[in-house]
Order: C-alpha cells, then structure tokens, then sequence
C-alpha cells in the first residue's frame, strides 16, 4: 500500500462529521523544530488519524505517530538512530475557556483563523516531546565505558563549623 501524503491544515469538524480516517506520511524536511533538536536526515513521519465525535458531542481527533530520527549520543557523542512512537488525543477549542471545560482525559488543540487544525504542527509535538531528555546508546551500544569517571572530585579540605560559634553561647 502507497502512503500518500497528508494535508497539513484540516477541518477537524466536517472530518469528525465524516468519521474521516487518515494514514499518511509528512516529510520530515517541513518540520524545522524536530529537525532542529535532531541531527539532519532526511525522512518521513508515518501517521495514522482517526477524526471522531465521543458520547458527549466533542470533536475527537486521535492517532498514532512514528518516526526515525538521528541524534547524538550524551555518553559517547556517536550519532545514532532512534524511533519515536506517539499516541495522542486530542480536541479542538476556540479558545482558553473551551479548553478548561474539556474532560481531563483529552487535551485541547486549538483552531487556526480558518477553523482548521495544522495536523503537521500537532505530529511535530508529539515527536518532539517523545525525544528523550537524555539521548544515549543501549549501554551494549555504546563506545563509552559504563563506569566511566569525568573528572577527579578535589579532597575537602577541613573548614570550621560556622555554628560552633553557637555552642559557645550557651
């Protein structure tokens, strides 16, 4: 099956209406952010979204993301391939107000001018929250020792106890 590519912009209710189902790619040349925080490679986002009405009448938009990206390693500064996998929830709001009165179990997304939601914007987040804080190999991967030391720590050196000026007092 050919993946074609998805809109960038899309009208979450005329979708949910349709209960429309989208499977697709973004290239990952038209998301600066996630190449950004990511070494440069060329690739493609693999999404699949699910537009929806719940039981209370609110808008669901829901799916799942996936992505191979490139980044350094923090223990041994080699450049290495990491898949990132998202899953996410979401409901469209006008506003702040319409976003505090949604159930806590979706989170709000809200709508551009033109009524419409940039579904690239939304899977470029997801991904970028999904990078892990510290990058690093498997340890079995990685070229850097796993008890490798940083530095020598310097011997403390013997300092008065400022609160035994206190003691004294008594």
């Amino acid at each position: 099956m050919k993946k074609l590519k998805l809109p960038i912009t899309i009208d979450p209710y005329k979708s949910a209406q349709r209960r429309l189902e989208c499977e697709g790619i973004f290239e990952m040349s038209g998301m600066n952010r996630l190449l950004a925080a990511c070494e440069p490679c060329d690739g493609q986002v693999t999404v699949n979204v699910d537009f929806n009405v719940d039981e209370l009448g609110l808008v669901v938009i829901s799916g799942k993301g996936s992505a191979s990206v490139a980044l350094t390693c923090q223990r041994c500064t080699e450049v290495y391939e990491q898949a990132l996998e998202v899953d996410f929830t979401f409901s469209p709001v006008k506003n702040a107000e319409a976003a505090a009165e949604l159930p806590s179990y979706y989170d709000a997304i809200e709508l551009d001018e033109n009524g419409e939601v940039n579904l690239r914007e939304l899977v470029e987040d997801e991904l970028l929250l999904a990078i892990p804080l510290i990058p690093r190999h498997s340890l079995e991967d990685c070229q850097a020792p796993a008890d490798s030391v940083w530095g020598e720590l310097p011997e403390e050196l013997e300092k008065p106890n400022p609160f035994d000026v206190l003691k004294q007092l008594k």
